[in-house]
C-alpha cells in the first residue's frame, strides 16, 4: 500500500479533479489503470477495465466510492445488500462495521481465496455469488 496508495488519497479527497482528468484522455485512463493494477492482474484485464471506464464515462462516479467510503453515512442504508468477502482483499469487510452502516444485509459470503480484484482472480466464485444474491431477490 505504501507505494500505491496515492490513488486512494486522491479519490478520497478530490474525486472530481480525478474525474475530469480521466474523462479527458483515454491515454490518461489507461495510465491510471496501469499504475493502479500494475502486476496484480493481466494486461487484458487492464485494457478491458480502462476501455469500460472510457466508453461508459464512469471513472468519475467510480472515484466517488473512495470519497464516500471514507465517511460513515448519516444513517444506515435500508436497501437489500449482499457482500462477497475474499480472503486476500486489502480492504477486508468487517461484519460489525458493515452492519453499522447497512441495516439490511441479506447475503454475506466469505471465500478462502481471491482478493480485491475478485472479478479477475476468482471470476466463477464472484459470478455465482452475484447470481445467488439476485436469485433470492427476484
Amino acid at each position: 500500500m505504501a507505494g500505491r496508495s496515492a490513488y486512494l488519497t486522491l479519490q478520497s479527497t478530490q474525486p472530481q479533479t480525478l474525474a475530469h482528468a480521466l474523462a479527458d484522455s483515454p491515454a490518461g485512463q489507461l495510465a491510471w489503470n496501469l499504475q493502479l493494477f500494475s502486476d496484480s492482474v493481466s494486461d487484458d484485464y487492464i485494457l478491458t477495465n480502462a476501455t469500460i471506464y472510457w466508453l461508459t464515462d464512469t471513472a468519475g462516479s467510480s472515484a466517488l466510492i473512495g470519497y464516500h467510503g471514507n465517511r460513515p453515512p448519516a444513517e444506515p442504508s435500508t436497501f437489500p445488500l449482499g457482500l462477497a468477502c475474499f480472503a486476500d482483499d486489502f480492504f477486508p469487510s468487517i461484519r460489525p462495521l458493515a452492519e453499522r452502516d447497512h441495516s439490511a444485509i441479506v447475503h454475506w459470503n466469505e471465500y478462502g481465496k481471491g482478493g480485491h480484484h475478485a472479478a479477475q482472480e476468482e471470476p466463477q466464485h464472484l459470478a455465482d455469488d452475484i447470481r445467488t444474491f439476485f436469485a433470492t431477490r427476484l
